[in-house]
């Protein structure tokens, strides 16, 4: 299987082409950015296609980044890669960025809680936190760093996202043993592609997921009534 992967959801624009079971991605690229990825996205495309044999024609399936990110970025990914299934006939899997995070983690023998947690802005994180052998602690959500190590228990655990610094410095000033794994403040396409390699399309949907309301809000005083 071959697949496309996009990643547009946070701080970079990535893409990359993997054929299912290889080691290293037949092709990839990521740019850093917090802004520009509407721009950047389809030129980087095109680079990629023109890198593998059979271009965009070869492709069996595209995977893209669902979030939690910017509510930007997420509609940029998502539309690009639905209308590229669209156009080539193949199924479009969303793969949820903070699983992009944990899995390399969970590679290995490594011990801990396995924990990915993006800086959300204002004092918050988006986290999950998974435990050897695969038992849920935190499912996918939005809170506080107080609220997040009194989840976590005793620990230790090990962190990767852009709040990972953060979060680890919490975790040990309350007495919790934490390892940083990464501090990306984007995920590794190449895992979004293998996790997409792994999803089931009629279940891994590529649609939003939001773990936050929109800061803007729709005014209603100042709305106008209809005549």
């Amino acid at each position: 299987m071959r697949v496309l992967a996009i990643d547009t959801a946070l701080g970079a624009c990535s893409a990359c082409i993997v054929e299912a079971g290889e080691p290293v991605p037949l092709a990839a690229e990521s740019i850093p950015m917090d802004r520009g990825h509407a721009e950047a996205l389809m030129p980087l495309l095109d680079r990629l296609s023109a890198q593998v044999e059979g271009g965009f024609e070869s492709l069996d399936r595209v995977a893209v980044t669902v979030g939690p990110g910017s509510y930007t970025g997420l509609r940029v990914g998502i539309s690009a890669a639905r209308g590229i299934g669209l156009a080539a006939g193949i199924p479009v899997v969303g793969v949820a960025t903070l699983s992009a995070f944990l899995a390399p983690m969970m590679v290995g023998d490594r011990r801990g809680l396995f924990t990915a947690a993006i800086d959300a802005k204002h004092g918050h994180i988006y986290i999950q936190a998974i435990a050897p052998g695969g038992r849920t602690i935190i499912p996918p959500g939005l809170m506080t760093y107080r609220e997040a190590i009194r989840l976590l228990g005793s620990g230790p655990i090990l962190v990767s996202g852009s709040a990972s610094a953060m979060l680890a410095a919490e975790a040990r000033a309350q007495g919790v043993e934490a390892h940083i794994g990464d501090v990306s403040g984007f995920p590794d396409i190449a895992w979004v592609a293998r996790l997409g390699a792994l999803a089931d399309p009629t279940q891994a949907l590529p649609k939003p997921l939001y773990l936050r309301e929109p800061d803007a809000k729709p005014q209603d005083g100042a709305r106008i009534a209809r005549q």
